[in-house]
């Protein structure tokens, strides 16, 4: 691993997507604080950086196995570290090796910190981040990146934090994990003819790009209202609706890729990066509509 500087191996990892993996973390935490529970921060903290380094780890990972399929190619848009030749592909499969050994290391720690029922959480998710690639190209990367990006590390850092499972915090993984499955949306929809090339299947491919395109509408709407219906109904905090503040982000990503029926390919060509952005602003939010609930308590 020579003539690269620790700047180029960060950016390996694309740290752009990480709120797609922090938010969820960070939600909870406060989540759990507005309720009332007792919680360790430093196990919270600890699981802040643990998904981070699995996460990282992933994101190689599925470059690695993407460039190797042909799914990433000279003309794709995307990354371009293994297509521009910047890094070989053992340096990129080295790289994610070694941070999924630390991120196992950690995530052991954690478990003896914690207890055994930490480690069902790990396993599934480390299972998950090492079959993305296979179930990405059979279809299945939305229900995968819902699991591995809200439903389980939010459960699980119920658990880290709290020492209990609380499944009260699913009403606010809905939201969360919407967004985030629509960076992943936002990326087939793009890619559609590309991916095909490859042979493999996205869910943008199997419903069309037209259909996809309204999905991923839906998957910025739902988050919005979702939580003006559960806080109606009392099942969340009703200042969670101060995420409203975030919703010209999200008819602005709406636009973008409404847009590509005039515009083409290279009006959605960042729309992934955008959502991300559009993940960090609304999380950032919901946490703080939820530290005013628990200042106010």
């Amino acid at each position: 691993m020579k003539g690269h500087t620790i700047k180029d191996w960060l950016l390996v990892t694309r740290p752009w997507s990480f709120p797609a993996s922090t938010m969820p973390v960070l939600v909870t935490m406060m989540f759990l604080w507005s309720k009332g529970f007792e919680m360790s921060w430093l196990l919270g903290f600890m699981a802040l950086v643990n998904i981070i380094l699995v996460h990282a780890a992933g994101n190689v990972w599925s470059d690695y196995f993407d460039y190797k399929k042909g799914v990433d190619a000279d003309d794709t848009y995307g990354v371009r570290i293994l297509t521009d030749k910047l890094f070989t592909p053992k340096e990129v499969l080295t790289l994610s090796v070694t941070i999924q050994v630390f991120a196992v290391a950690m995530g052991l720690l954690m478990v003896y910190l914690t207890g055994i029922t930490l480690l069902w959480f790990g396993l599934a998710g480390i299972a998950l981040s090492l079959l993305y690639p296979p179930l990405k190209y059979a279809a299945l990367g939305d229900i995968v990146i819902m699991a591995c990006y809200a439903l389980l590390p939010m459960l699980g850092t119920t658990f880290i934090c709290s020492g209990d499972i609380v499944p009260e915090v699913l009403w606010l993984a809905v939201p969360v994990g919407s967004i985030t499955v629509a960076i992943l949306h936002a990326n087939n929809t793009r890619d559609v003819e590309t991916d095909g090339r490859a042979k493999i299947h996205t869910f943008a491919m199997l419903t069309g790009r037209q259909f996809a395109i309204g999905m991923y509408v839906f998957e910025l709407i739902l988050p919005y209202l979702w939580l003006i219906v559960t806080a109606f109904l009392g099942l969340v905090s009703p200042r969670t609706v101060l995420t409203l503040i975030t919703l010209p982000i999200a008819l602005g990503n709406c636009k973008k890729m409404l847009s590509y029926r005039t515009g083409g390919i290279k009006a959605i060509a960042s729309l992934d990066e955008a959502t991300a952005k559009l993940q960090l602003a609304f999380s950032l939010m919901l946490a703080i509509s939820l530290i005013v609930d628990a200042l106010t308590l």
